[in-house]
């Protein structure tokens, strides 16, 4: 299959630089693009809400005894939880992905909490974006380290790097199977949280020559315990403190109700997250290198071969997906709009034709298995070695 398509070796980079560098003459961010994101925005504030409201009215429900039944309270439960975790993952995905880019930040006239610099700046943290990740950590472990040293060890989300220690486990597959499944459920407090601090933490305390090699949770460590302080407890008393206890005027059964509902929601967000995030740059078809890129040429061919895309479509496809869907493009243009990525697609596969490069696109259920492949060790991804 992959011989219809080039060679790493044999494709013109610095021609594949001028294709693309002149995609860059035509793009234009203005108010369309801004007003867009409000859209996304508003989505996402309406499915945190509705989700929430759903929430406070089946545990207030259940704390009398109104006849609503345990199937109910399930059901419409599940459905407020889901909709918390949609929404969750939309002000992740859909809002501060594109933001901390700056890729509003051209915009005349837009508040400033809608740019790279003022937004989940400071108190801000906590309006904007509070999560288990802190705002300043992720912009760095994700727009320096990950895009610039795509598929490299250098790469903090190099998939099969981290999971090197459970390939090398002796254990059937089906055991590491419901290990990565377990993890999906806890991953952005389990990884993303904790990496996010040691990547920071690393750049830091380079002039000490103090670098964290593992990731740290105890509290009594000093990174565990930063980790504690800044990180999981500002989200988690909130979400999980504050929010429930909102119910203790209908009693202590509503807030127990509140509890279980809320954490749901963020097992639900900890899943759509994983699918959406984890299976853009690993799988058996997805290239690695073993060196940084030299040109600028074989930065935007790495960006193509060591990325894939989901299927797109309508706004709401695609704010389903966070917008990772046009992860090519993205990763050719980070500090674009969302707008922008849906425009250029077709432009992009056309450049992609031009230079026999694969243009790789598939449903991301598909995906999310061949990366599960990958994570237990029954597969491993493409090298490019000594280039």
């Amino acid at each position: 299959m992959l011989a219809q398509y080039a060679n790493y070796e044999d494709v013109d980079q610095e021609l594949l630089q001028k294709d693309i560098d002149e995609i860059k003459k035509t793009i234009k961010v203005g108010e369309r693009d801004f007003q867009h994101l409000l859209k996304l925005e508003r989505w996402g504030r309406i499915s945190t809400i509705s989700g929430f409201l759903l929430i406070a009215i089946v545990s207030i429900l259940s704390s009398y005894d109104s006849g609503i039944s345990s199937f109910d309270f399930w059901f419409f439960g599940i459905i407020g939880a889901a909709l918390v975790g949609v929404g969750n993952v939309a002000r992740w995905a859909n809002v501060t992905h594109p933001i901390l880019h700056g890729a509003y930040d051209k915009v005349e006239g837009i508040p400033f909490r809608y740019t790279k610099k003022g937004f989940a700046a400071g108190n801000r943290r906590w309006i904007d974006w509070l999560d288990w990740i802190k705002p300043d950590a992720w912009a760095y472990e994700h727009n320096i380290m990950h895009h610039y040293h795509l598929g490299e060890d250098d790469d903090p989300d190099n998939v099969e790097k981290n999971l090197k220690w459970l390939h090398d486990m002796n254990i059937p597959m089906f055991a590491k199977r419901a290990i990565v499944y377990t993890f999906a459920a806890f991953w952005k407090i389990l990884y993303y949280a904790p990496n996010t601090l040691r990547i920071l933490e690393n750049k830091e305390s380079d002039g000490d020559n103090i670098r964290a090699t593992s990731l740290e949770y105890s509290p009594f460590t000093k990174l565990g315990r930063k980790l504690w302080m800044e990180y999981y407890l500002p989200y988690g008393l909130f979400q999980f403190v504050f929010l429930p206890l909102l119910f203790l005027p209908f009693g202590w059964s509503a807030v127990g109700s509140a509890f279980i509902l809320l954490v749901l929601g963020e097992f639900f967000a900890n899943l759509h997250s994983f699918l959406v995030i984890v299976p853009n740059h690993s799988a058996e078809d997805i290239y690695q290198f073993s060196t940084p890129h030299k040109t600028q040429g074989e930065y935007y061919l790495r960006q193509i071969m060591g990325s894939v895309n989901y299927n797109t479509g309508t706004d709401l496809i695609d704010f389903g997906h966070g917008f990772l869907n046009y992860q090519i493009e993205h990763h050719l243009f980070p500090n674009m709009p969302h707008s922008f990525y849906q425009q250029m697609q077709p432009i992009v596969k056309d450049i992609c034709k031009k230079h026999k490069l694969e243009y790789r696109q598939e449903s991301v259920f598909k995906r999310i298995l061949m990366t599960v492949d990958l994570m237990i060790g029954k597969t491993k991804v493409l090298r490019v070695d000594g280039i």
